[in-house]
């Protein structure tokens, strides 16, 4: 099939599903309770279906009052269970795939279900319409005259007992349908590779050679590779390797520490950004406007929504709601029922809507304290449980410490900057470094990913607080009091830069 030919194939299918868009924009609340009893009938007969007796269920107050919510660690036997060969527990169709992330409490890994279901209605269809709603807004597009520059992880599928496990993105380029193999780059192939240097080097040297139009992946995995591209090309910005690149589809982390030198990269001012937001429990939203700050909730791919408010969660007042009781303003913990068998689940992350006519949300973070700029996930369970390892082996005390990122800059890799109050110090603070780097990566597999090879981040950079500062900056913050807590981990160094500057004042700061 001759390019043109696909491009005018292709978009008449892809606007076509505008209208059907257009159904949950108008109908939001009637499409949503449609998902629910349909997902409910699906699996009336699984071991969850019969547990809570879905077939009787018939609205969705029943299903709030019957079924509970859960967290990873509540379902982590069933999927388990599943991932070693039992069938129809909480998915009638038969479930092999699972997406492996981590930032769970007491895992190293979660292994997510993907169903057929999950794969085709809501991956596959979230990718086609993420290109119906940019051709809706950009009517001159020549998006598929070209391809697109897709980056995904760096792992392939594993075998383990009949099942296949690895990263989303490896699940999805693996099971990926024709026509969107047929305008991507690179191959299948290279995508797959594991070793992240060959990898890069496979995906220059297959893709400087085609028609990009589009970018696609995780801003700081795809900003290594774009310098990468000049450096290799020897080209002063993207536009002089690739002359009709004309938007780039982002996710998984924020954009806003990357988005200055992407300017850099691609001095174009009608160069579009697209923002989405996916995860391995499932596709959620997607940006409906050229240059909005907010995402379309999709509320058609087999998912249903419910929301927590975040000034109640974890406490006994914490109670769902569903999506036509939410406020505009307010921040929510997402909690979702999907077709790959996650029954009111938890995911973690949290949202704030800035319109119900139609949903639109921000990401707002995550329901705990986290460091997420690279793809890593580092939780405060994975801080804590670090620390305590390393300070047995050393013979360290630590007071206090908080955590943040150190943004990329240029061809610079990312890196983790703490700054810990010892009551006893380390011997030797470069030990030290190097042990609680090694045990980040045993208890956390996206950050053991990104270190590998220094792929996305450095080593953690540390330094020695002085005596009582953290005491004193939460003095100057009118902070003191036992309602008031140290910020241990965040995607933002405002906490660090305070601290850092008021450690310095005292001419005291210690750097490894």
């Amino acid at each position: 099939m001759s390019i043109p030919l696909f491009n005018s194939i292709a978009s008449w299918l892809l606007k076509k599903r505008y209208h059907q868009i257009e159904l949950f924009l108008k109908y939001p609340e009637e499409v949503q309770e449609e998902v629910l009893l349909q997902l409910l009938e699906i699996a009336e007969d699984t071991e969850v279906g019969r547990a809570y007796d879905f077939e009787s269920i018939n609205s969705y107050n029943t299903f709030k009052e019957r079924v509970p919510v859960v967290c990873y660690e509540d379902v982590e036997p069933i999927i388990e269970r599943t991932r070693k060969g039992e069938q129809n527990l909480f998915w009638p169709t038969t479930v092999k795939l699972f997406a492996k992330s981590s930032g769970t409490t007491n895992a190293k890994s979660k292994f997510i279900p993907v169903s057929s279901e999950a794969l085709e209605d809501c991956h596959y269809k979230s990718g086609k319409d993420l290109l119906c709603l940019y051709l809706n807004n950009n009517e001159n597009s020549q998006l598929f005259t070209g391809k697109s520059l897709r980056l995904g992880g760096s792992k392939e599928l594993y075998e383990d007992n009949g099942s296949f496990f690895g990263d989303l993105s490896a699940i999805l380029i693996d099971n990926m349908p024709l026509w969107a193999e047929f305008s991507s780059t690179p191959s299948n192939k290279v995508s797959l590779m594991s070793e992240w240097e060959i990898k890069l080097k496979a995906i220059i040297e297959e893709s400087v050679q085609e028609n990009v139009t589009s970018l696609a992946g995780v801003p700081s995995w795809m900003l290594v590779l774009l310098n990468n591209v000049l450096q290799e090309t020897g080209k002063e910005h993207l536009f002089q390797v690739w002359e009709n690149l004309e938007v780039y589809f982002h996710g998984g982390v924020s954009f806003s520490p990357y988005k200055e030198q992407y300017k850099k990269l691609l001095p174009r001012k009608q160069f579009r950004y697209y923002e989405i937001y996916n995860a391995s429990e499932g596709f959620f939203a997607i940006q409906d406007r050229n240059d909005a700050d907010d995402l379309l909730l999709m509320l058609d791919y087999g998912i249903f929504y419910e929301f927590i408010p975040m000034d109640v969660y974890g406490s006994e007042d914490q109670q769902c709601i569903p999506i036509w009781e939410v406020e505009v303003g307010k921040n929510y913990a997402i909690v979702i029922t999907t077709n790959s068998g996650l029954w009111r689940y938890k995911i973690g992350d949290t949202v704030r809507f800035t319109s119900k006519n139609p949903y639109r949300i921000r990401i707002t973070g995550r329901t705990k304290h986290h460091i997420n700029v690279f793809g890593e996930e580092l939780i405060i369970e994975n801080a804590e449980e670090a620390l305590k390892t390393v300070c047995l082996k050393t013979g360290a005390e630590i007071k206090d410490y908080t955590a943040g990122p150190i943004f990329m800059e240029g061809n610079e890799k990312g890196a983790h900057e703490w700054i810990i109050e010892f009551r006893k110090p380390p011997k030797d603070l470069d030990y030290f470094t190097e042990f609680l780097d090694n045990a980040l990566k045993s208890l956390n597999s996206d950050y053991e990913a990104k270190r590998y090879n220094n792929i996305t981040l450095k080593m953690p950079k540390v330094h020695i607080a002085r005596e009582n500062l953290f005491y004193d900056w939460l003095k100057v913050n009118d902070k003191l009091g036992g309602q008031h807590k140290i910020p241990r981990l965040s995607n933002r160094r405002d906490y660090l830069e305070e601290l850092l500057l008021m450690n310095k004042e005292k001419g005291n700061l210690v750097v490894n």
